[in-house]
């Protein structure tokens, strides 16, 4: 963690990445807020008209005061709500540390927000041992239900002893997909009681898989109770790859995932080998291929990323947006190893589809898009704990700005559609 510079100002470092909306700009550096941790930057269209949005707040990641807030702009993201807290620590209830809300939004209007709620057992790390929560609101995040715990069925990478939670991470919205259920993808950390040790001290090197939920009710508004969560690649089926020098020891992290327009659905997520990985499903999230490395076509270069979050998201119906640090985590002078401090900047590459491919979306040269200079307050990170919504003004990223800021982004949907990408050769 840095120590921020006496001289900072804050107004002047929250405009680095040159954002078109400010959603929080935290009153000073101060941690004794509780303030100065913000991440996992959820965006969402407000049932009705105007936006919504759920994050983590803490005052640094991790730490015991970590809980979810909510906040609302009815002016496009110009303008937002000061954030309340609707989930957190409790101690009069011996209720921990709340992290990693992310919102379910039903046809008819109910707002369900679920989260990992901590219950004073840690098995990897605080922040990711948890009991999966859920909670709701009919009256637009007004007002929101008491906390019910979701069962999680248990898992072969989860602590034997049924008393320890699972390790668990869900961190972007679900998607809706086209034959109507939320899918998301998450992140299982797995215990050190069923793996061997670790070959390396860092956190990145823990070991983890990728796994799926479909929710397949949300749109019936059912009692939390009643919520319908089916859990795909589960225990020998769900997604591994090696940490860097150890491929027996799975380290694959943070699924970010669009449906394609033939229905598939394809997933990036990152890894420690210096380019994320890729996979695909053809049977809504049941079953998926083999990952294999991200490259710019079929056959062509690997795209270079560190172990660092690279989302995707729809741009239209065969266009999509990749973010992602065109470096492997040799920046600067840092290493792959300091990850608080390589994960910037950010460049944008334009995918478009491609049917026919073994990689069926291919993608343009990487085009700058923002960076902070790597000017520290409490660290110096741009990682993209993003999300996207279309306002009148397109297609906007929502990101965390050292995980501080709270800010906004337009994409530039004509300059990203005139970006290159690669066409299949035709065939004589």
């Amino acid at each position: 963690m840095h120590t921020p510079s006496a001289s900072l100002d804050l107004n002047i470092e929250v405009l680095r990445t040159q954002p078109d909306y400010i959603a929080y700009l935290p009153d000073s550096t101060d941690r004794a807020t509780g303030q100065t941790g913000n991440e996992h930057f959820l965006v969402e269209p407000l049932p009705g008209g105007g936006l919504f949005a759920v994050w983590t707040q803490s005052s640094h990641e991790g730490e015991p005061d970590q809980h979810i807030v909510f906040a609302t702009s009815h002016d496009g993201g110009r303008t937002w709500s000061a954030p309340a807290t609707i989930a957190g620590p409790d101690e009069a209830k011996k209720q921990g540390m709340t992290s990693w809300g992310f919102p379910l939004v039903s046809k008819s209007g109910r707002i369900y927000v679920l989260y990992s709620r901590h219950i004073g057992v840690n098995d990897i790390f605080t922040h990711t041992t948890g009991l999966m929560a859920c909670i709701y609101s009919d009256d637009l995040g007004k007002s929101w239900s008491a906390e019910t715990i979701l069962p999680m069925p248990r898992s072969s990478w989860d602590n034997p002893d049924p008393a320890v939670p699972a390790n668990w991470i869900v961190w972007q919205k679900p998607v809706r997909l086209s034959t109507g259920q939320h899918f998301t993808g998450v992140t299982r950390w797995v215990s050190p009681q069923v793996h061997r040790p670790t070959p390396r001290s860092e956190w990145w090197a823990e070991a983890t898989v990728v796994e799926f939920l479909r929710f397949e009710n949300v749109d019936d508004d059912p009692a939390p109770q009643d919520l319908s969560l089916t859990w795909l690649c589960q225990n020998e089926n769900a997604l591994q790859i090696g940490l860097l020098g150890h491929p027996d020891l799975s380290v694959i992290q943070e699924p970010s995932w669009v449906e394609l327009p033939d229905q598939r659905l394809f997933c990036v997520m990152r890894t420690t080998l210096g380019s994320p990985y890729y996979t695909v499903s053809a049977d809504e999230g049941e079953t998926w291929t083999r990952p294999e490395p991200l490259r710019q076509y079929d056959d062509g270069p690997i795209l270079p990323h560190p172990c660092s979050p690279c989302p995707i998201y729809p741009l239209d119906s065969s266009n999509f947006i990749f973010l992602y640090h065109n470096h492997d985590g040799n920046f600067l002078h840092y290493t792959p190893a300091q990850t608080s401090d390589h994960r910037r900047p950010i460049c944008l590459a334009r995918a478009e589809f491609r049917p026919g491919a073994r990689q069926p979306l291919w993608f343009s040269e990487p085009w700058f898009f923002m960076d902070n200079g790597g000017i520290p307050i409490l660290r110096t990170d741009l990682a993209m704990y993003a999300s996207t919504t279309r306002t009148d003004d397109g297609l906007i990223l929502w990101y965390p700005e050292r995980k501080f800021f709270l800010l906004g982004k337009k994409i530039p949907e004509k300059m990203v559609k005139a970006l290159a990408v690669k066409e299949i050769p035709a065939r004589d």
